[in-house]
């Protein structure tokens, strides 16, 4: 049970300290999404993306109201496209891209991670297809974020 102390504590942050939840994210899992074909691919995530995250931003204004605290950003994080789409026969990946963005669009999430490789381990062709569709993705949508890990570990791997 919250006490009468916690609640004027809570008050006075979002009040006189702008107290606020910067970020809620759904992460979605986009595995069962793979097809060879890169059309069919884009079908299955964006159905996905939009059944999955339709109440995504109602909920969290519904929990702003209800708790008096504004939620600034409302994401959604989907599994790293160059694994989910390692089955893919393309060349470019900025198809998925703008599939991801039309459907950030949809649901109105402010924006959409995922369009990433992991790569610390070596490349793939599906990383290396990625990372060449990264700067027309990201010219080309409004909402995508990308990404590239190539962190190793503390012990040198």
């Amino acid at each position: 049970m919250v006490s009468r102390q916690e609640i004027r504590m809570t008050n006075k942050m979002v009040t006189n300290e702008n107290l606020d939840v910067r970020t809620i994210t759904m992460g979605i899992n986009i595995m069962d999404c793979a097809d060879e074909d890169i059309t069919r691919f884009c079908d299955k995530v964006y159905d996905k993306i939009t059944k999955k995250a339709e109440k995504l931003v109602s909920v969290g204004e519904e929990i702003s109201a209800e708790f008096g605290v504004p939620v600034v950003n409302k994401r959604i994080s989907i599994t790293p496209v160059a694994i989910a789409a390692s089955s893919v026969k393309a060349d470019s990946f900025v198809p998925i891209a703008k599939a991801l963005d039309r459907a950030a669009k949809t649901v109105g999430v402010n924006f959409i991670g995922g369009f990433s490789a992991l790569v610390q381990k070596g490349m793939t062709r599906s990383d290396e297809i990625l990372i060449d569709s990264i700067p027309e993705a990201l010219s080309t949508t409004d909402y995508v974020c990308s990404s590239v890990n190539l962190e190793k570990g503390c012990n040198g791997d």
